[in-house]
């Protein structure tokens, strides 16, 4: 920037601080908020952008329509202004500048630039976040136009955050975006095919960056790359991507079906919404096949060829004597552009019936002339090499002229390239289908003569198209060796994963084939990839043993296990029942494994004690207490009280736990040998003294 960089914004409130990235466009400081006390992240664009009125409006109304968005996936914007400073010639300048939430973390830009491709279910993670980001966003009415891995950020929590809403619409219309070769090459990456051509754009352009942002997690890589932005933007509209599988051997080719959807290069063959885009990532997140991935980019490219070609050349036909301007679009410039009509075009276009007819017929008068000469030239030449023949012997075979037939049957060349291309060699394509074939629909899948052949000019080469996967169901392979059950999937058109998974168990035999996912009998396309699992050889104890009689279980489980039983009580559990095992329910063991399992045999019994009449209570209820047992007075239960009964009976087996009634009576205390009418008589400490018994005499 040619203007000094303040080290505050509006009035002091943003205390600039480190420079944390910096683009064609714009720097990013991180900054305090001494307002609110919060760390924020400042950008501020160049200054010469300031002096478009176009750039300013406009980012002063996108920035506004942004920061009314408010969802996880989007980095939020607090705040936006302009900061007056002086130029280094004095000028007084203006520099455009957003607050908006700090993201401790890193682009996913520079992520894929140390790591390079990213794993399958990293990638799934990180464009659900965009698509969501996405999502909200074009429901609002907002178009980010520049879905780039730079835009993209990935906090230290993993969380994905977009960036950079509206800037690109503010750009849109600046003179000063046009001259700054660098940043449209690196944003031309990911172009839309309307975006390169200077077309209107809609929501479904985001989605195609995001599909060229999916296809450089999953390869390391763009998907066009060039030494211009012309170039990759002229990339973008007419050439198909190389599939991801072909870059990363060993991907799923579904990724190529995924990324060729959101590519499209017609808008109408799109994914409509970033919620459909990411139900098929979802689907195939969890196993399923996603529905909107089933489409072919060779046809698609023709079809938007086509129609292009014939947008382009309609405007040429004259339809009324004032002719209008015909419009081609320029690749150089993506544009298109106005081209006059030539001299005398109105004329021609004018001239009679008769004059018409007249033309035609000195023409076609003309034209036999011609083939009249050349027969009579061939006949000369065919005479003369007659000649040739008869004293030579021998056909002159080194005059045969030849050509070698090309490289063209691959996934990226369409049907009409690989026509034109064998056209232009003077060769012939004889189309045929290839029925059997699990590549897209339209897929060139073999030629014969094969590629590198030499054969005569005019020779018919047979060209073989896929007629697209077949869907067919998953055969059963339950029970069956891994060499058995891969042979067999092999030759009902799948693919098998070279990965084979294990689980537990219980009544397949090690190694031998548990399920297979896709399911059998599940109907799926030809040349899915088909993942296999094997028994571990271990099983796992039932959870639902505790609680059930022990006959139930050993009869449900006869020869899947052996068991050991125990018995011991239980207060929860009555008698008969199943109290606890070992292993632990859920524990891994060896199919047929021993497993011990406790069964109860009810609470507790206890004997009650022999406890004689005339004990006293306190000792009693001591005597109880050692047994587990509870006891209950009926009378009293102060020190002097003593046993009458009990009840049950001494020897009698009870629960533990259980309650004993003692019937008590008041016992003697002192000296307890009185004569007194009330049992509290002659005692010496209740007998005839002042203080004697109620009845005392």
């Amino acid at each position: 920037m040619s203007t000094s960089m303040p080290t505050a914004l509006a009035g002091g409130r943003y205390q600039l601080g480190q420079l944390i990235g910096r683009g064609g466009m714009a720097e990013v400081h991180v900054a305090l908020d001494t307002r609110l006390g919060r760390t924020v992240a400042v950008k501020i664009m160049r200054a010469d952008l300031a002096n478009d009125d176009i750039f300013l409006a406009r980012f002063r109304r996108e920035a506004h329509a942004v920061a009314q968005m408010n969802n996880p996936n989007i980095v939020n914007i607090y705040d936006s202004g302009e900061e007056l400073v002086s130029s280094e010639s004095g000028d007084t300048e203006r520099l455009p500048y957003i607050v908006m939430e700090y993201v401790k973390g890193q682009t996913l830009r520079d992520i894929i630039k140390v790591n390079g491709a990213l794993s399958q279910r990293d990638c799934e993670q990180v464009l659900l976040g965009v698509l969501n980001a996405l999502d909200y966003s074009h429901r609002m009415g907002i178009i980010h136009r520049d879905i780039k891995p730079g835009n993209i950020m990935i906090s230290e929590q993993g969380v994905v955050k977009v960036m950079d809403f509206g800037i690109a619409r503010a750009l849109d219309d600046s003179a000063a975006t046009m001259t700054q070769s660098q940043g449209v090459v690196g944003t031309a990456q990911y172009l839309s095919p309307e975006q390169a051509r200077g077309e209107t754009v809609d929501m479904r352009s985001d989605l195609y960056s995001a599909g060229c942002v999916l296809y450089e997690m999953l390869t390391g890589r763009p998907p066009f790359t060039g030494d211009s932005a012309v170039a990759i933007a002229y990339q973008h509209v007419s050439e198909v991507a190389t599939p991801p599988s072909a870059v990363v051997p060993g991907l799923p080719k579904m990724w190529d079906s995924i990324c060729a959807k959101a590519m499209a290069k017609d808008r109408q063959n799109r994914y409509a919404t970033a919620s459909e885009f990411k139900t098929d990532i979802l689907t195939y997140m969890n196993g399923g096949v996603p529905v909107a991935a089933a489409f072919n980019p060779l046809t698609d490219l023709s079809n938007m060829k086509a129609r292009k070609e014939a947008e382009r050349d309609l405007p040429t036909t004259p339809v009324e004597p004032q002719q209008q301007p015909t419009q081609a679009f320029n690749p150089v410039t993506g544009q298109f552009e106005q081209i006059p009509p030539a001299n005398g075009a109105n004329s021609a276009a004018l001239q009679s019936r008769a004059q018409q007819r007249a033309a035609a017929a000195k023409a076609k008068k003309r034209k036999k002339i011609i083939i009249g000469s050349v027969i009579a030239v061939l006949a000369v030449a065919l005479v003369g090499a007659g000649v040739v023949f008869a004293m030579s012997g021998a056909p002159n075979k080194s005059a045969e002229d030849k050509v070698t037939i090309p490289e063209v049957c691959n996934a990226s060349t369409s049907k009409d390239n690989i026509k034109l291309k064998l056209e232009t060699l003077g060769l012939k394509m004889t189309e045929k289908q290839d029925t059997d074939s699990t590549e897209p629909e339209g897929t060139c899948t073999k030629m014969s003569p094969d590629a590198g052949s030499k054969v005569a000019k005019g020779s018919a080469v047979k060209v073989w198209f896929s007629a697209g996967p077949q869907s067919t169901q998953v055969p059963d392979v339950k029970e069956r060796s891994q060499e058995e059950a891969r042979s067999i999937l092999e030759s009902a058109g799948f693919k098998v994963n070279a990965t084979v998974r294990t689980e537990d168990s219980a009544d397949i035999a090690k190694d031998m084939v548990t399920k297979t996912d896709p399911a059998a009998g599940q109907s799926v396309p030809k040349g899915t990839t088909i993942t296999i699992y094997v028994s571990s050889g271990m099983t796992t104890v039932p959870s639902n043993l505790v609680g059930q009689s022990k006959d139930s279980v050993l009869q449900q489980y006869e020869g899947r296990f052996s068991f050991t039983v125990e018995q011991e009580s239980s207060d929860t559990v009555e008698a008969g029942l199943i109290t606890r095992v070992s292993p632990d329910s859920g524990s891994s063991i060896a199919q047929g494994g021993s497993i011990t399992i406790w069964v109860s045999t009810g609470k507790e019994k206890v004997a009650v004690p022999n406890i004689a009449a005339g004990t006293k209570y306190a000792t009693a209820e001591l005597m109880l207490k050692a047994v587990g047992l509870k006891a209950q007075a009926s009378g009293p239960t102060d020190s002097t009280a003593v046993v009458v009964s009990i009840n049950p009976g001494a020897g009698s087996q009870v629960d533990a736990g259980s309650t004993v009634t003692i019937t008590t009576k008041a016992g003697s205390t002192g000296g307890d040998t009185g004569t007194g009418d009330g049992g509290n008589g002659n005692g010496a400490n209740n007998g005839n003294g002042p203080t004697g018994g109620t009845n005392g005499k």
